[in-house]
């Protein structure tokens, strides 16, 4: 089975590389991925894929049915990039070095080129399939904060009669098997009062003490913390001093506890902050799609982990051995504010086991000079096939010894 798999993933390596280079040139920031949906579209319809649409979010969702229409493998990526231009120093294309640079290559559009090839591998491989797999490239996960991905399982799959049962996330893991990361919640504090002076006072005074605060929780515990503002506004006579927050959630934390906790800790900070008022919620913005359509997001990432002993990981490293593909588990780290993955919403409010798998580094992601590797992104749609005949295929029997 997979010398059938490995031989003919040969055949296919430089369409899948022309795809790559296509996505990576055409750009398609968070909101704007009108373009390059338009390409995954056209590229799902050539393969062949059994169904394609595009729903009313602007996801395209590409389906390839299994004889017994069960178990369900989603693969997902995300269409938008960060809003950056190119880095002019590196280019946009492919370097001499082997490297496709471009903003999005590693994060995440080597992986979504994968995850579509990985249809082409398993419909041409001809090994039978028991269960579906769906591939779906989503909208605004880089600044909609994974609005595509909850419409995709709240609204489109469960419209077409498809609820799935694992998930890979085509983010970059280096060709590692990652099950999880942190959270991050970012917050607005409201000073409010008729005496500007008042307000002023205590909106400053919020700050020092936030800041004194992280400071000491990061000699001992290291952790993302951001605090920007006051800004202030006058409107009607009321003053009010707006101060954004942004924090790292842990993997026990939940974002609504930590709401409340920087509540009780706002009507500590000073005695004059009884004379005005001070709320604080989570971020919310209301979003237009690339299709018009609008919706309301809270800026909220709760932490998500995968058991490690799943089912779903367990295949995943025996398929790996049994087909001679190096891998090590892992999670991300997300360095910096705003990294993030739609694991939270498929694992946090969905319940679907969810792994990632992607031929980029974290490392790289949201970073002038983002690349990813050539040679990675062949390899790439080898794994997620192997992943996703060892989920949804039907075993083949006869295959030699080197083949197992």
């Amino acid at each position: 089975m997979y010398s059938i798999l490995r031989g003919k993933n040969e055949g296919i390596e430089d369409a899948v590389l022309h795809f790559a280079r296509e996505l990576v040139r055409t750009p398609s920031p968070s909101l704007a991925e009108a373009h390059v949906a338009k390409l995954v579209e056209k590229e799902m319809r050539e393969i062949g894929y059994d169904r394609v649409i595009r729903d009313d979010y602007g996801n395209v969702v590409g389906i390839i049915h299994g004889g017994e229409g069960q178990p369900t493998l989603l693969l997902n990526s995300h269409m938008d990039t960060v809003s950056r231009t190119a880095d002019a120093s590196a280019g946009n294309g492919v370097g001499s070095d082997g490297r496709l640079y471009g903003v999005g290559a590693s994060d995440c559009k080597g992986g979504l080129a994968a995850q579509v090839f990985c249809g082409l591998l398993l419909k041409r491989s001809l090994l039978p399939l028991r269960g579906n797999l769906v591939v779906a490239a989503t909208v605004a996960e880089e600044n909609g904060l994974s609005v595509g991905v909850r419409a995709l399982l709240d609204e489109t799959l469960p419209s077409l009669g498809i609820s799935p049962d694992y998930a890979v996330l085509g983010e970059p893991t280096n060709l590692g098997l990652y099950y999880g990361h942190d959270g991050r919640l970012e917050m607005e504090i409201h000073v409010r009062g008729i005496d500007p002076f008042l307000v002023d006072d205590a909106a400053r005074a919020i700050i020092r003490d936030f800041e004194s605060a992280h400071a000491a929780r990061e000699a001992e515990a290291p952790a993302l913390f951001d605090v920007e503002g006051p800004r202030f506004e006058t409107v009607g006579g009321i003053r009010t001093a707006t101060i954004s927050m942004a924090r790292r959630l842990g993997p026990l934390e939940n974002a609504r506890d930590v709401v409340r906790g920087v509540s009780h800790d706002l009507s500590l900070v000073s005695p004059r902050a009884a004379a005005v008022a001070v709320d604080v919620a989570p971020r919310e913005e209301t979003q237009r799609l690339y299709n018009g359509k609008t919706t309301v997001v809270r800026h909220v990432t709760n932490g998500w982990s995968t058991d490690p002993f799943h089912p779903l990981i367990d295949r995943a490293r025996q398929s790996f051995a049994a087909a001679g593909c190096p891998f090590r588990p892992g999670r991300w780290e997300l360095s910096r504010i705003g990294m993030g993955t739609a694991g939270h919403v498929l694992v946090g409010e969905f319940d679907v086991p969810t792994i990632g798998y992607g031929p980029g580094r974290e490392s790289l992601a949201h970073r002038p000079g983002e690349y990813v590797e050539l040679a990675a992104i062949p390899k790439a749609v080898y794994g997620t096939a192997v992943i996703a005949h060892s989920l949804i295929g039907i075993p083949v029997c006869g295959w030699t010894s080197d083949e197992i």
